[in-house]
């Protein structure tokens, strides 16, 4: 009677833990290509046994391939046309789903999960499931726009823009226009989104998106149109990070503040003038000498009394200035000795002369 009792109970013990580690799946799974898509495989976890191997296999033309495999020595992905496209999540017991991404068309086929756990007593329990998939092309769904930060209603001068989002196989192609009342619509870009860069009254008005795709068979699917307002305030661009704004009088290349006077000069001219500032050369610490003309006479008198012809004095002036500014003083030279070869008649014309060069000495 005891024996019986303990087979009754073990039996039942059995059916409980195999119906807790029963695999729960769907039959099939239909992936759009290049998309996504998830193979459930989930169990309910049981007290005493511990999920040992995990493997993803798939079946197509009659051949059977294992694509993943988890066992104690961690994740291998065995197939090459998977690697970096397949997953199974690691941290949630009772999980075994399989994920695959950017779906190929010659994914489709019969994906099997197995799970096999090993019990206390060290017996093992081996459950599967088949899912099939079936990878399709769809065609672009009616595309939807989305307005930018600002919405529909912008002020002048702002940067915006309008998006084009549609779904489906790619590669979608979109295409924007501006309705005009009474006339063909103007096409104005063949990219997802609309962009303006600084927003213009005239930029105000209805627009609309078409997208389309190669699954579609030439069928062209249009948005909803929007209405874009544009204020006419425009917008105050923000001061760029890291400068300080200056709100007095204009400065100058050192930093500081132009004078009155020069500040209310054009943009232009106070540069201008700033060059000439700067470029200016240092002044000359060596005295400055002038000849100051008073007549046409071709004479000048010196402090000496002595009259010297013009000719003669130009050539010491060019004389002082090739010799750097060294200062020689007319009256410690013999100018009878400065020109050599004048006459006498000519000393009497150089008397007859009123008017003279005069050396300053500034």
């Amino acid at each position: 009677m005891g024996e019986v009792v303990w087979l009754a109970v073990f039996v039942m013990t059995f059916i409980s833990c195999n119906a807790l580690l029963d695999l729960s799946a769907v039959h099939q799974v239909e992936g759009e290509w290049m998309g996504s898509t998830t193979l459930p495989c989930t169990y309910m976890p049981s007290e005493g046994f511990t999920q040992q191997i995990l493997t993803w296999s798939m079946e197509r033309d009659h051949s059977t391939s294992t694509i993943f495999r988890r066992d104690e020595s961690g994740d291998h992905i065995l197939l090459a046309q998977f690697r970096d496209r397949v997953s199974v999540p690691k941290h949630s017991p009772g999980d075994a789903s399989l994920r695959i991404t950017n779906l190929e068309i010659p994914d489709s086929g019969h994906y099997t999960c197995q799970v096999t756990w090993r019990s206390k007593n060290n017996s093992l329990i081996t459950k599967d499931v088949t899912t099939t998939v079936k990878v399709v092309k769809v065609p672009a769904t009616k595309p939807t726009i989305r307005a930018g930060a600002l919405g529909l209603t912008v002020p002048v001068g702002a940067r915006t823009s309008l998006t084009c989002v549609a779904h489906g196989s790619p590669p979608i192609s979109y295409r924007w226009f501006r309705a005009v009342p009474g006339g063909t619509a103007l096409l104005l870009s063949s990219q997802a989104e609309l962009t303006w860069d600084s927003l213009r009254p005239s930029d105000a008005g209805t627009y609309y998106c078409e997208a389309e795709n190669r699954v579609g068979a030439g069928v062209v699917q249009r948005s909803d149109a929007v209405e874009l307002l544009v204020r006419g305030s425009p917008v105050t661009q923000p001061p760029t990070p890291g400068t300080s704004r200056h709100t007095g009088p204009p400065l100058t290349s050192e930093g500081s503040e132009v004078p009155h006077v020069l500040a209310d000069l054009p943009t232009a001219t106070l540069s201008a003038r700033n060059d000439v500032i700067s470029e200016r050369p240092p002044a000359a610490t060596e005295p400055i000498y002038e000849v100051a003309f008073h007549s046409t006479a071709d004479v000048t008198r010196l402090d000496t009394d002595a009259e010297v012809p013009v000719q003669c004095l130009k050539e010491k002036i060019n004389l002082e200035a090739e010799t750097s500014y060294e200062i020689v003083t007319m009256k410690d030279n013999n100018y009878d000795n400065v020109c050599q070869g004048k006459t006498p008649e000519y000393e009497t014309l150089l008397n007859s002369m009123e008017s003279e060069y005069e050396v300053q000495n500034f």
